[in-house]
This record gives structure tokens, C-alpha cells and sequence, in this order.
């Protein structure tokens, strides 16, 4: 998966098109993502105790991977991730441009 934890990325498809934000976390295994602002959901949350509130809480939910595309932060575009060696180490670079993500 070329998409990591605090990524910013743009979302390809989806009712969430067009949006950006930035990735929470990332789960490799199941291909999602949960990215900032996107696919948020309501969730009814009881309360606990006496000083807990209840109430309806946003909550943003996992889209998949392949629905979000890495934006470069040299040339501001989306693109996608290519692999190099620099110095012995692997890192990740866009299409683009050329920098280094």
C-alpha cells in the first residue's frame, strides 16, 4: 500500500469526490484508510456514567486505498508513488515531479 499515516491525499471516487485530507491512520491488511473530513458517519453514543454525555458523535469511517490518491507536496498535484534508492534507502518519490514523499 503506497498510502501512510499522515499523507495528505485527495479522494478519486465515491460521494466524497474531489475531497482532501489527511490520512489518520492506515490499515494495510484490509487495504483502508481513514482519512480527515471523508466518509464521516453519526454514531448514537450512550452514556456511561453520570458525567459522560450522550449524544450523536461524527465519526469518520475507512475508505478504501485505492479510492484515495497521494498528493505531492512539492507541485500540489495527485500523483502516484513511485520507489527509489537514495543513499541506500528506499523512499518513496511522485510521478511528477520527482520529489521525494
Amino acid at each position: 500500500m503506497n498510502v501512510r499515516k499522515d499523507d495528505k491525499v485527495i479522494v478519486l471516487s465515491g460521494r466524497n469526490k474531489g475531497k482532501e485530507g489527511k490520512v489518520l491512520s492506515a490499515d494495510p491488511k484490509a487495504g483502508k484508510v481513514i482519512v480527515e473530513g471523508v466518509n464521516v458517519s453519526s454514531k448514537h453514543r450512550k452514556p456511561k456514567n453520570q458525567r459522560d454525555r450522550g449524544g450523536i458523535i461524527r465519526v469518520e469511517s475507512p475508505i478504501y486505498a485505492c479510492k484515495v490518491q497521494v498528493v505531492c507536496p512539492k507541485c500540489g498535484k495527485p500523483t502516484r508513488v513511485g520507489h527509489a534508492v537514495n543513499d541506500g534507502k528506499s523512499v518513496r518519490v511522485c510521478k511528477k515531479c520527482g520529489a521525494n514523499l
